[in-house]
This record gives C-alpha cells, structure tokens and sequence, in this order.
C-alpha cells in the first residue's frame, strides 16, 4: 500500500455536491489515490489547486461561476501544471464541450452520468476515472505544448470535395486513445484533398462524443471527416471515424469496399476496438495498405497492425516523444509491427509519401 505521500493527489471540482461526494467516495476506497480538497465551481477550482497542488484535477465542464473550460486554461499556466480530467455531460453541447477542453490541454475526459440519483451506478464510471487518473499520473503532457495549430481550411460544413479519384488505391486504418482527439489534428488536417485513399480512425470514446469530434476534425480538414455510419462505402478522400461503443469492420462488396457497424462484444477491452477494425482491413483484400498507431494506453491495435505488415501493408507509429501515453505505438513495436516511428507532425508526411500524393 502506497504512503500518503506517494498516493496520487487528486482535486474534484464539480458544482454539484452530490458529485463531489460520489466522486471523493470512489476515489478514496482506491489505495493509490488520496482526495486532498473539493471545489464548487472553476474560480474555486483554481484557488483551490494553487493552494493544494494536486497531480491530477477532475473538472466538471459546465458549472456556474466560472465553467470547466474557462478555468483549464488558468489551470494549465500554474506551475506546476495539475493534469485534468473532464467530466462531461452526454449532451450535444456536452460534446462539442469535451472536444475543445481536450483541444486546451485536458488529458482526457469520463463521461459525467445524466440518470437521475435513484439509477445512479457508481460502477459506470469508477473504473474508468480510476484507471485514467492513474495512467494520467505517468504521463507525458510536455509534448502538449508543442502542438502546432492546426490550419484552419477553407472547407465549411456544408461544402463536400468531390474527390477527382473514383476509386479507393489506399485503405489507411489509424488507432489511437488518450490525447488521440488533439494528436489526430496534427494529421488528418495535413492529408490533402486529391489523396487517394480511405482512412478508418478508430479513438476510443464512449458513445455521444465521437459525432463532435468527427465535425471538428472535418472542419479544420481538405478531406472531408464523418462519423461512420453502418452500410457507408469508402470513398477517396474521406475519413471515417468509428462511433463510439460500436465495432466498425470493412469488406469488399462487387467493385466497392462497404463499412459494417456492429456491437458485438468488446475485444481488447474496447467497443470500438482499434484491433476489430485492423483485423478487417487486413482480410477485406486490398493490395495496399496502411495502418497508423498513435498514443494511447494499452495495447489495442497491435494485433491487427501485425497482421496488416504480415499482408504487405506500410506501418507507422507516433514515437515516445510526442506521445502522452506510450502504450498502444509501443506495443505495436514490441511486436516488430512497425516499419517507421516518427514524431506527431511527420505522420502525415510518411503517409502521403507512402500514397505518393
């Protein structure tokens, strides 16, 4: 058992205090976590941090006073810096919500339950925040700073490329997890409009969120970005992200390659699991492939990008470096997976040099 001094430090500022109390409860019973304060609303939050110097800060989104994302922009100047995590309402606005906090520096996000008091589970979401806070702990968010921002395309929302190219020469499958939502960025937003190619993104996310993160990546894009939905055909130029808490697998149907969305059980401990969707682009019998393993903790996808590389496929894996949580890139290259590993803003680089856009 952990010392008081070696127990990870936590903050909860929520504005609810039912929340707080659920929250610190659960933290608590965990023999590596010790709750040092609770804070009302994000003016708190700050004073309370500065005070206390937490490691970790959980960090309600919309609050009175000062909200969630007002005050994890302060947060982040203090030195040192706490690492935040979100707790977001499954609304559209708590998703659009969540999508900008993780844009600013949160770590990472949990989903803040909507049920009424009665039907909370605490199990719904202590075992996430728990192993997040802890992976959170070991992490590496200097490599947040050196984002560069992402251009700003002159795409709208309403406007689809058509692209020049009617058939699909690439199939690129991308896996990633924690700090994926502000890595991807840093790569789709740098794939030009005439690329040849299909791209599958697989970020774990529960279900409610990955819609916002699909709009925001195809605004800031040349390609154009969805959320994935079942019976979609794959198109040059487009991306598609799998929904969350849904498996998304490709297969060749006639002429034309058909995106299947199911739930079957988790694989990996994932629903989507990048694995599933590896596993499928593997067998679905395209001559050329491309697969992409980006941050995130655990090892889902390293199946599916060996089996990718064993078939002829190009690999890629973001390096330690820029990485927040070295686990899936690194898994992958424990298991001799990958032919390239290079920083963050050079993987769409080695992409388009290996499409030969």
């Amino acid at each position: 058992m952990n010392t008081a001094n070696q127990k990870i430090k936590v903050l909860v500022v929520d504005d609810s205090a039912f929340m707080r109390k659920v929250i610190s409860d659960m933290l608590s019973n965990d023999e590596d976590i010790v709750v040092v304060g609770t804070a009302k609303n994000g003016k708190d939050g700050i004073e309370k941090a500065q005070l206390l110097k937490p490691q970790i800060i959980t960090l309600d989104v919309e609050m009175p006073v000062m909200d969630g994302i007002t005050a994890l922009e302060q947060l982040l100047k203090l030195d040192p810096a706490p690492k935040v995590i979100m707790l977001s309402s499954l609304t559209n606005n708590g998703g659009e919500a969540t999508i900008r906090a993780l844009e600013a520096g949160a770590i990472d996000f949990v989903p803040k339950p909507t049920s009424s008091i009665i039907h909370f589970k605490i199990d719904d979401i202590r075992q996430d925040l728990i192993q997040k806070i802890k992976s959170a702990a070991t992490s590496n968010t200097l490599c947040l700073t050196n984002y560069c921002a992402a251009p700003i395309k002159s795409k709208t929302q309403s406007t689809e490329r058509i692209p020049l190219q009617s058939n699909v020469k690439f199939i690129i499958a991308i896996g990633t997890s924690t700090g994926g939502p502000r890595a991807l960025q840093e790569v789709i937003p740098f794939l030009p409009a005439d690329i040849p190619a299909a791209v599958l993104i697989v970020q774990h996310m529960p279900p409610g969120f990955t819609k916002s993160l699909a709009m925001r990546l195809d605004g800031l894009s040349e390609i154009n970005v969805k959320e994935a939905e079942d019976g979609d055909i794959l198109k040059p130029g487009w991306a598609y992200l799998a929904p969350g808490d849904f498996h998304m697998s490709v297969s060749k149907t006639s002429a034309d390659y058909q995106i299947a969305l199911n739930q079957e059980k988790p694989m990996t401990g994932h629903r989507p699991s990048v694995n599933y969707t590896m596993n499928s682009v593997a067998d679905c019998g395209h001559k050329r492939l491309i697969a992409v393993m980006m941050t995130g903790m655990g090892s889902d996808g390293s199946i599916g990008i060996s089996r990718i590389k064993t078939g002829g496929g190009k690999t890629i894996a973001q390096n330690e470096a820029t990485c927040v949580v070295y686990g899936m890139p690194k898994a992958a290259v424990t298991a001799g997976a990958i032919d390239k590993i290079v920083p963050l803003n050079e993987i769409a680089k080695e992409i388009i040099k290996f499409t030969g856009v």
